[in-house]
């Protein structure tokens, strides 16, 4: 939208200051997300969340509302660059206690000006748990952010503890066991069997329905919970569900994105998922490993890979949002979307995160889907689909993930986008999985962050210029010739001297003077070493490189002997 329409669109929504909003200019966030205690973003989120929640609007005047616009651009997190979702899992990281649900950030950008306003909307404090910024709890009084009161400390702090509802573990008032699938059931009871080995399938056998459901969590006093429904109830039994969908819609689509069928799926998903699965056309595969002529067969999509993703709309699908599960079928690759937050806030916490999740949106639903050895509860499961793409040199999924609109997106590829990359991952066995996720970035075109392509340009792994990369078609052709490389080491003292030659082939006639050579080969320079010890290591390469003949010093300034045998 334009500036003018934004800032109407600010004053309707956000019209005045108060101790549920907040306006405030940040114009480079770098500094001022987590910076000074009191005057930085996450201390206002803290303020704001010790209150009854709401919002932080970013890149506004004070008291006017006047766009600025706030510069996100050298703000980073963990070397990546900063958007959205990294930010709000950031503040999580640096706001003790704060809840992700609820959380998410909002962001414009004019197309006028290219102004970026970002809209922190902050949920409230968990009961009985304050929310800390820089190990103090903050709170507004009016117009001032101070450190929390000992009054508005003991209101929090005596506040009754509730537990949040969890939906799939509610009572089907009229539900009962003869709504349920004895083919459901009857599957439902063999694969906990098989998860359950240690309890003897006798005993398991002897249960009754009531008892077994009991044991899986899927009764409560003899009620049939929604879960029950959701994985074992039959086709009609599903009405007893609305307003909630329990429904998952798989289409194909065409090259040219046109429906070519379609179908719609209910419960019992424990069965149904099989159903669903069955209509994908996975097509042999033949590829040709590295270093061989014989080729191997593969189906194009990893069976687990499929069945994880969309075990895994199921599971954490928010029923509330009364939206269907889509899963589409497109040449080339798999499309699932499902309605709610993502509950780690971002893949990369998924992708790193070493302790299994703590809560889950539908918690008696995600046990039982465990007893069913249909999902498990210990983070892996993404990470793991991560890693099966990487042993097939596939693309990696993409996630999406809107925390505003609360849906999560996830595209599984069936088949090579950019050869360089597949054969790069074929003959390259010193890569490691955040490796392959920069790599794919960079065949897909996306930007990555400075400090990851300059170690991929140093590796020889990608060419080109920022931001537009690519995969390096030498090192494409023969990975294995590729020389070792760590940022301890460094680079070998023979590309150094051939990077002083060719910069100097480039600075012509005008020459260059040995900090400018410093700064060009920094971030190749033996880490290990201090400032000073790498500059006196650029001296001595020019020292040898004049004493060789190739170079000449003028006064302050090295000059290539004759600076056209390179261009």
């Amino acid at each position: 939208m334009l500036e003018l329409e934004l800032q109407q669109y600010l004053r309707r929504e956000y019209p005045q200051e108060n101790a549920r909003c907040e306006w405030k200019e940040f114009k480079n966030l770098k500094n001022s997300f987590c910076g000074d205690e009191k005057n930085d973003v996450i201390s206002y989120v803290s303020a704001i969340a010790n209150m009854e929640g709401g919002y932080l609007v970013i890149g506004v005047k004070d008291k006017t509302l006047e766009i600025v616009g706030t510069d996100i651009s050298r703000l980073t997190f963990n070397g990546q660059p900063a958007n959205t979702q990294s930010a709000t899992f950031k503040l999580t990281e640096q706001c003790t206690y704060l809840s992700s649900e609820g959380l998410s950030i909002e962001e414009f950008v004019t197309d006028d000006t290219n102004k970026r306003v970002w809209i922190i909307h902050i949920p409230k404090h968990l009961p009985r748990r304050p929310v800390l910024a820089h190990k103090k709890a903050w709170q507004r009084i009016e117009d001032s952010l101070v450190e929390m009161t000992s009054e508005r400390m003991s209101v929090i702090l005596e506040e009754p503890i509730y537990t949040a509802k969890d939906w799939s573990a509610e009572i089907v008032p009229d539900a009962t066991i003869d709504d349920l699938d004895e083919v459901a059931i009857a599957k439902a009871r063999m694969m906990f069997k098989k998860v359950h080995s240690r309890i003897p399938a006798e005993e398991v056998n002897a249960w009754n329905v009531q008892t077994f459901l009991g044991k899986c969590g899927l009764t409560r006093n003899g009620g049939i919970t929604r879960a029950a429904i959701i994985l074992l109830g039959k086709y009609e039994s599903a009405f007893k569900l609305r307003p909630a969908v329990a429904q998952v819609t798989w289409t194909r689509r065409d090259k040219n994105q046109e429906v070519v069928d379609y179908e719609h799926f209910t419960v019992p998903f424990i069965l149904t998922v099989d159903e669903i699965l069955s209509k994908i056309e996975n097509l042999t595969l033949r590829k040709m490993p590295g270093g061989t002529l014989f080729p191997d067969t593969m189906k194009q999509y990893d069976d687990y890979t499929i069945r994880e993703a969309l075990h895994n709309c199921i599971a954490h699908q928010d029923y509330t949002l009364q939206q269907r599960i889509n899963f589409v079928e497109n040449p080339g690759y798999l499309y699932y979307s499902n309605a709610g937050t993502f509950i780690p806030c971002t893949l990369e916490n998924a992708l790193k995160n070493e302790e299994p999740q703590t809560h889950f949106r539908n918690e008696c639903l995600c046990r039982a889907m465990v007893d069913f050895n249909m999902i498990d509860t210990v983070s892996r499961g993404i990470k793991k689909m991560f890693n099966e793409q990487w042993r097939r040199h596939f693309p990696m999924p993409d996630y999406e993930i809107d925390q505003i609109k609360k849906k999560v997106v996830v595209r599984i590829y069936g088949n090579e986008i950019n050869k360089r990359y597949t054969d790069l991952l074929k003959t390259n066995d010193t890569l490691s999985l955040w490796d392959c996720i920069s790599l794919d970035a960079v065949q897909k075109g996306r930007i990555i962050h400075e400090d990851i392509a300059q170690d991929l340009l140093i590796r020889g792994l990608i060419e080109g210029e920022a931001p537009h990369y690519s995969i390096s078609l030498s090192i494409a052709k023969n990975t294995n010739q590729l020389p070792s490389y760590t940022k301890t080491k460094g680079l070998d003292k023979e590309r150094l001297r051939q990077m002083v030659l060719q910069y100097l082939s480039n600075a012509g006639d005008e020459g260059a003077k040995r900090d400018s050579i410093y700064e060009y080969l920094k971030n190749v320079l033996p880490a290990n070493k201090t400032e000073e010890q790498q500059l006196r290591y650029v001296g001595r390469l020019l020292v040898e490189l004049n004493e060789e003949k190739q170079i000449d010093r003028i006064g302050l300034k090295w000059i290539l002997k004759d600076y056209n045998r390179l261009v």
